[in-house]
């Protein structure tokens, strides 16, 4: 079953409530406005709110309660029991894993991947198994990895192809593989000459 909102676009070769195979509730329901790109598949079980818009070839599964202003883009996926909040930004090929946790205004940069199984293979990974919490506003950049039960903290920056082992504070600059700390968004500086501080508006909000 399907509850769609008003003034919805659906493209051609969308999939709306496809059964999970799990079982349990299989109900979705999606607010008004939203638009949804071909190839998109939408699970039964999940709750979107208003302005939903995907990209193509986007696959939303189960047990997924994901706020308002929702945007996420070509060929990412995420998978199922995942808490995702308001206006949050998900670019193309993003991987979020089950049972993540993503707070208002977050951006995922083309590539990132949030993990959830500290010993895979390991006969009782399920008993443990916890994705990424990523704060209010935090930006995460292009191929970044997060791993299990890590905690991005409030507007905090995650430098393009680090690997994020431990938890990061509110408004600091990480990066690397493994991430470390390395200022805080408010003595980060630009070198396009287009501002001095990048980030001043977070900054205000740490």
């Amino acid at each position: 079953m399907v509850r769609l909102g008003e003034k919805a676009v659906i493209d051609d070769g969308v999939v709306l409530g496809y059964l999970p195979v799990r079982g349990g509730h299989i109900v979705l329901t999606i607010g008004s406005g939203a638009h949804v790109r071909r190839g998109t598949i939408i699970y039964g079980g999940s709750r979107i709110g208003y302005n939903l818009e995907t990209g193509h070839n986007v696959i939303i599964r189960e047990e997924n309660d994901i706020g308002d202003n929702f945007r996420i883009w070509n060929n990412s996926v995420i998978d199922y029991g995942c808490h995702i909040a308001n206006d949050v930004k998900i670019h193309n090929k993003v991987y979020v894993a089950q049972f993540s946790t993503i707070e208002d205004d977050v951006f995922l940069a083309p590539g990132v991947t949030l993990a959830n199984d500290l010993h895979p293979g390991c006969p009782h990974s399920h008993e443990c198994m916890r994705g990424p919490y990523i704060k209010k506003g935090a930006q995460i950049g292009i191929n970044c990895t997060i791993l299990p039960r890590v905690v991005i903290g409030e507007y905090a920056v995650i430098g393009a192809g680090s690997v994020v082992t431990r938890d990061i504070p509110d408004g600091a600059v990480a990066y690397g593989n493994p991430a470390e700390v390395k200022c805080d968004i408010e003595s980060l500086t630009c070198n396009t000459g287009l501002g001095d501080k990048p980030y001043s508006h977070l900054a205000r909000r740490v």
